[in-house]
């Protein structure tokens, strides 16, 4: 268990599962002197599925200690927000759909909990999708994993101003009946706009399948964890793309085993494969600005990101 101790000074958290393997320890310092900024950032790890006592202390701690400013929140997004709802003074809307937080802040004396990643996804989306893509080759989506990410895509695509050019079906697959249930009521009232389709796959051959069966210009995201949270991949080295498919690893950093098998076959299936660096920066920099109440400009964010390249 590890040992909260109030903050000595403006401090923001990361709450993960192993923090200090993050790049963003190192980058945070320089973050801030860029952006003017006096504060510090610390680590707070916590196994996968934690027990609810131990998300509530650590929400407790954000909550009272003065100099604890927020929060960013990676793998234990869903798994914190049910245990510490009450713990909230408010929840925005994306939160409360996805029963779900990634941002703690404080703001008027209030704890606030912010879901972003349909806006951090859908910023990283729009970098390496094409407009009109949807439109132009009918692709699908598959997205590999029911957690916070693979939710906050879906309500991305089924927002309205994507109409005319979303994708005509959405498939979430996950190895856990009991995370898929939970995708399927949150995204309820989304289905009008999408057909979605939810696969209980418990094995990484599962996933494959589904990827063969994908028409061309089709979208595969890996959103499980595996390749970052834990070694592995959703899908085997017999794994077989489509043509002109966007394959989309959300990860960063780890064995990224499932970003190498798709580069294997980049050439011969025409792929366009993506790596997490956009997502991150995006997901840091929309916590960042609700922690510290500022706004970062495109000019800030494109030297965020050569910092954080450097």
């Amino acid at each position: 268990m590890q040992e909260l101790t109030a903050a000595r000074e403006p401090t923001l958290y990361f709450i993960g599962v192993t923090t200090g393997q993050s790049s963003i320890m190192k980058v945070f310092p320089k973050w801030a002197q860029a952006l003017g900024l006096k504060a510090a950032i610390k680590g707070i790890d916590l196994p996968l599925h934690a027990p609810a006592e131990e998300y509530r202390r650590v929400t407790d701690f954000l909550k009272n200690d003065p100099l604890s400013l927020g929060a960013l929140v990676t793998t234990h997004k869903l798994d914190l927000f049910k245990a510490c709802r009450d713990m909230f003074d408010y929840a925005d809307p994306y939160a409360e759909t996805l029963a779900e937080v990634s941002s703690l802040s404080k703001k008027d004396g209030a704890f606030r909990a912010h879901a972003k990643d349909p806006i951090s996804s859908g910023m990283a989306l729009g970098d390496f999708v094409p407009r009109g893509f949807w439109k132009e080759h009918g692709g699908e989506v598959l997205l590999l994993g029911a957690g916070g990410s693979s939710l906050a895509m879906s309500l991305y695509f089924s927002r309205d101003e994507a109409e005319g050019d979303r994708p005509r079906s959405i498939t979430i697959a996950n190895r856990s009946e009991p995370r898929l249930a939970h995708a399927k009521s949150s995204l309820a009232g989304c289905a009008e706009k999408i057909d979605f389709r939810y696969v209980h796959g418990p094995t990484a051959t599962d996933n494959d399948r589904l990827v063969a069966a994908l028409p061309p210009y089709s979208l595969v995201v890996n959103a499980t964890g595996l390749g970052k949270d834990a070694p592995g991949s959703p899908t085997t080295d017999a794994v077989s793309y489509p043509e002109h498919c966007l394959v989309w690893e959300i990860n960063y950093r780890g064995d990224l085993l499932f970003m190498r098998q798709a580069e294997a076959q980049r050439e011969e299936r025409k792929l366009h494969v993506e790596d997490g660096w956009n997502y991150f920066i995006y997901g840091w920099t929309q916590v960042i600005q609700e922690v510290f109440h500022i706004e970062i400009n495109a000019g800030q964010l494109a030297e965020l990101s050569r910092i954080a390249r450097g």
